[in-house]
């Protein structure tokens, strides 16, 4: 606007058009249109050059003359149901501009009409410059495209997903390759990625992926559990960007387009065998590209990043996370409960057979709650179809039978009975199958408990003197009352006096015969 005001400060010293544009070093009819704006404007030459520069520009450039068309204004009432027509299916532009015309023949022409439309539809939806806090959030996301290695086994080319992470303070990016987007995948990168960093930012923000987020919504979405628990390890919030709104979370998503130009695009041609030489590749161009410096900026991501961001991080708590997986199983008669993940059996106390419980285990451990108490922890074994007992676990009647051995068995019978003890070490003496032996053992005791014990004493002695070590005997020495009898006492008895006696003679004489 100054080189319009020296215009008309020459034109009222009556300089030419010519003398004008020759002294200010423009064309003759830029000369000559300013002038003719001036005369038509109908505002007297010493009033222009009083004016502001805002207020002059609006005197020369009063924007486009279509927007003062009554065209303009019939259409501008109906734009917003266009724009809500437009959202059916099957609905175009060209459509609703033939509904237009139908009623309004001398209305605008197809082009106008879009042009309008999208005009509308922009200032509908204007963007905003986000500002954010250093150490605040952390933006995550996987990219659209994926990488590759080559198993040197097979030959076979398997596919892998990339995760890409930012921080939107200092735009420091993160980037690597998992085998999927899975839950423990996701989980594993996202700890690489905290260890990177170096700390823990307050807010992490993720896509809709259902790794993350079981059921999106804008408003309350509901968060995968190994998500928030591992939120919850690490002091962060989860606060994921709504669904369908990439502008939410604009910069992880300009990160991705860099990283498919820095990254993706310098190791095209390479071949890898392992995912930890991909790995090694993408996080050797990604330290480039954040050393790389910022277009108008005087410095780079990572510079920005280590003085004024990574020092307001929080602390790496100093125990790795786990991922915990929650089951819910009904305690069996067998006193385990069966993890079907691994096929494998783990106990739990035995109160709690036939109750449901709950399993909540990790790649290390797995505990067990009845009720949110803790009745059970054990380590994670992946043996098919074995069995991780606690003996503690196990009813009375099931320990005692885990306890089993020559030695349980001799030092209860000692404890019992001396004589009971002498006879259990002489039945373990024997060259017999143990299982047949503690059989014997736990008659014994059974008799034992209901038995007198002078008589159980006498019938053990018994049993001793004939060697007959054995329940069975014990059992028949009791049962018939043999112990009342006192084998001492007992007088000799001599044989019958009879007739059929051959006397010693007659063997004698059957041994000198000849034959």
């Amino acid at each position: 606007m100054s080189q319009v005001k020296q215009i008309l400060q020459l034109h009222s010293q009556g300089n030419g058009n010519k003398t004008i544009a020759r002294n200010l070093g423009i064309s003759k009819n830029t000369v000559k249109s300013y002038l003719a704006k001036y005369r038509s404007s109908k505002i007297s030459l010493a009033t222009l050059l009083k004016m502001e520069d805002h207020a002059l520009e609006k005197v020369f450039h009063p924007g486009n003359p279509a927007y003062k068309d009554n065209r303009f204004e019939e259409l501008k009432g109906k734009l917003d149901y266009y724009v809500d027509e437009l959202k059916k299916t099957g609905v175009t532009k060209q459509l609703l501009w033939e509904e237009y015309r139908l009623s309004n023949p001398t209305g605008y022409s197809l082009s106008q009409f879009s042009y309008h439309l999208s005009q509308h539809r922009l200032t509908k939806n204007p963007s905003m410059v986000l500002r954010h806090e250093p150490g605040e959030k952390l933006f995550v996301d996987f990219a659209g495209k994926k990488l590759s290695y080559i198993d040197p086994t097979t030959g076979e080319i398997i596919e892998c997903q990339v995760f890409v992470a930012c921080l939107p303070y200092s735009d420091y990016a993160f980037c690597m390759a998992v085998p999927s987007q899975r839950v423990d995948d996701f989980i594993y990168a996202l700890t690489c990625c905290l260890e990177s960093l170096g700390g823990v930012p307050k807010v992490l923000v993720p896509d809709n992926l259902k790794s993350a987020v079981i059921k999106a919504n804008n408003y309350e979405p509901t968060i995968n559990r190994a998500l928030e628990d591992f939120a919850n390890h690490y002091n962060m919030a989860v606060v994921p960007a709504r669904a369908r709104k990439p502008k939410d979370k604009a910069l992880v998503e300009n990160q991705v387009k860099l990283i498919y130009n820095r990254v993706y695009a310098r190791i095209r041609n390479q071949q890898f065998f392992l995912l930890s030489e991909l790995n090694s590749a993408i996080k050797e161009h990604t330290l480039k590209h954040n050393q790389t410096r910022m277009q108008k900026r005087d410095y780079c991501r990572e510079e920005h990043f280590l003085s004024n961001e990574k020092h307001l991080l929080q602390e790496l708590p100093t125990k790795a996370f786990e991922i915990k997986y929650y089951k819910e199983y009904k305690h069996g008669t067998n006193n385990d409960i069966y993890l079907g993940e691994d096929k494998h059996y783990y106990s739990a106390p035995y109160q709690y057979i036939g109750q449901k419980l709950k399993v909540v285990y990790t790649r290390s451990m797995v505990r067990i709650f009845h009720r949110h108490n803790l009745v059970a922890v054990h380590k994670r074994e992946f043996g098919i179809g074995k069995y991780t007992t606690v003996e503690e676990h196990l009813c009375s009647t099931h320990q005692h039978y885990l306890n089993r051995s020559p030695e349980y068995y001799k030092d209860k019978a000692e404890n019992l009975s001396k004589t009971l003890g002498v006879l259990v070490r002489l039945i373990f003496a024997q060259d017999r199958y143990p299982e047949q032996l503690y059989k014997s053992c736990d008659g014994l005791f059974s008799l034992f408990k209901s038995t007198p014990r002078e008589t159980f004493d006498k019938a053990c002695r018994m049993a001793i003197d004939y060697q007959n070590y054995t329940y069975g005997f014990v059992l028949n020495v009791i049962k018939n009352k043999m112990t009342e009898y006192d084998q001492e006492e007992q007088p000799d008895q001599s044989l019958p006096q009879h007739n059929n006696i051959r006397g010693k003679e007659y063997y004698d004489n059957q041994l000198s015969l000849k034959f």
